[in-house]
């Protein structure tokens, strides 16, 4: 008779070049972070010792990637780096024309300007800041067709992404579908923590959108992520690859904006893809005004070779398990610890519920803000808020809108951190948590007009 024993993971790649650390003291903290105005977006990198900030635009390119970097064609028209990346986009997306940009919110600024018109309403499955952004500056509304489960926390729903199609139709039956020019669907939505949606109801989603002649465009930015998911959780799909999730994915929708800073594993670039031949006619136009020609946008010949390269990376299965597994190693490690997150684990990022981290502070003195602070003095972790600072102000009452979800996002960088730097930041989260009670919360003292959680200011209470 064997004996059965727990097998250790680790990931696969090598480490080729090392990037060195600073460590810092408490009293450097201290003093960085105040001058910071404790906002860890405000923070020198150079002060940061585990950088969980975002994902974008910080993943490790891969030996093949920075090889391809080295084929930049920097021809201003018809970069042969645009045709690779071309073809990659429409062999694993599907899609039939692509607009390069240099990251993804210009795409979203692109496809707001050519479809919404003032008045118009955009469903979609929770907002992202910088999309809802661009909608509302071309005169749309966003309305949050989500289910209820994904503002829930420690709901365990398994496809928290999903859209509720009966509020959907709510929204098509009070506005009319002539008012509606697209659905907005987020795979892996980020906003709830990660979260994928289901073939199974985006099909619905398509369905109710063909039966009223209204488009779908895909938030592309962490497709393979969701297509993990989907292999993992969907009845039917196991036996699907990644790259055949991926397709079957964007094949339900019309086009796509992409942040190329996420899932295709580059520092910088992004796309608009788009089906219809009138709506690509009018986006190469304006992407000559606003990025540059149409053969480049906003990227140089190099960084289209590397997003190229970079696509088909992403629906590799060993990578993309590695990737969301190391996420799923600290979400596990932090619940063995206590400690509040968003449940089930998600795809980019563990996010902690600093509502109920931090119970005693009202949403007012931004107790998500609070907690990212905390966490970068006690160790120089940096961290994301995804709360009522992200959330910012209804335009109407200008009131903070004080959404559901108090969020911290303890976001992995792909290919990055090794899992010492996951259990570092698991035991800091861990020592804050035990001394939680003591922690007071934030004034605001400069707000920017828009997307006010880049740039805003604090002073602490008390």
């Amino acid at each position: 008779m064997s004996n059965s024993r727990r097998r250790s993971w680790a990931e696969p790649y090598k480490i080729k070049m090392v990037e060195p650390l600073k460590m810092t003291t408490r009293e450097e903290r201290e003093r960085a972070i105040r001058e910071a105005g404790y906002n860890t977006f405000l923070l020198k990198s150079e002060d940061v010792y585990i950088d969980l900030l975002t994902d974008s635009g910080t993943s490790a390119m891969s030996d093949r990637q920075w090889a391809g970097m080295m084929l930049g064609d920097e021809a201003y028209a018809g970069s042969r780096n645009f045709y690779h990346l071309e073809a990659a986009v429409r062999e694993i997306y599907g899609y039939k024309h692509l607009v390069p940009t240099h990251q993804g919110r210009a795409a979203e600024h692109i496809l707001s300007k050519i479809l919404i018109k003032p008045g118009d309403v955009v469903p979609g499955n929770m907002y992202f800041t910088t999309t809802r952004l661009h909608q509302e500056l071309a005169g749309g509304t966003f309305v949050d067709v989500i289910i209820d489960e994904a503002h829930d926390p420690a709901s365990e729903h398994p496809f928290k992404g999903d859209v509720d199609l009966a509020r959907l139709r709510e929204v098509i039956d009070e506005v009319g579908a002539d008012k509606i020019p697209y659905v907005c669907i987020a795979t892996a939505v980020n906003m709830a923590g990660g979260q994928p949606i289901s073939l199974a109801n985006l099909r619905a989603v398509r369905a109710l959108c063909d039966s009223h002649g209204i488009r779908i465009i895909h938030d592309a930015t962490r497709v393979a992520e969701n297509a993990y998911f989907i292999k993992e959780r969907e009845p039917g799909c196991a036996d699907m690859s990644i790259a055949e999730i991926v397709r079957a994915l964007c094949d339900l929708t019309d086009g796509c904006t992409m942040s190329a800073k996420k899932d295709a594993l580059v520092n910088i670039g992004g796309f608009l893809a788009l089906n219809d031949d009138d709506l690509f006619d009018a986006a190469r136009n304006l992407v000559v005004v606003y990025e540059g020609l149409h053969t480049y946008g906003g990227m140089a010949g190099r960084d289209m070779e590397a997003v190229a390269i970079g696509l088909h990376e992403s629906v590799h299965y060993d990578h993309i398990k590695a990737r969301v597994g190391q996420v799923k190693y600290l979400g596990e490690k932090l619940q063995g610890y206590g400690v509040p997150i968003v449940v089930p684990i998600g795809s980019h990022g563990v996010f902690l519920d600093a509502k109920a981290f931090l119970p005693h502070l009202d949403q007012d003195v931004y107790p998500a803000q609070t907690l990212a602070a905390e966490l970068y003095l006690d160790s120089g972790l940096r961290a994301m808020e995804r709360g009522n600072v992200s959330a910012g102000r209804d335009p109407e009452t200008g009131l903070n809108r004080r959404p559901r979800l108090e969020l911290v996002r303890l976001t992995i960088p792909r290919r990055v951190y090794t899992q010492a730097h996951l259990d570092v930041t698991a035991e800091s989260v861990a020592e804050v948590f035990d001394h939680r009670d003591g922690i007071k919360g934030l004034s605001m003292v400069y707000e920017p007009p828009q997307l006010r959680f880049f740039q805003a200011r604090f002073e602490p209470l008390g």
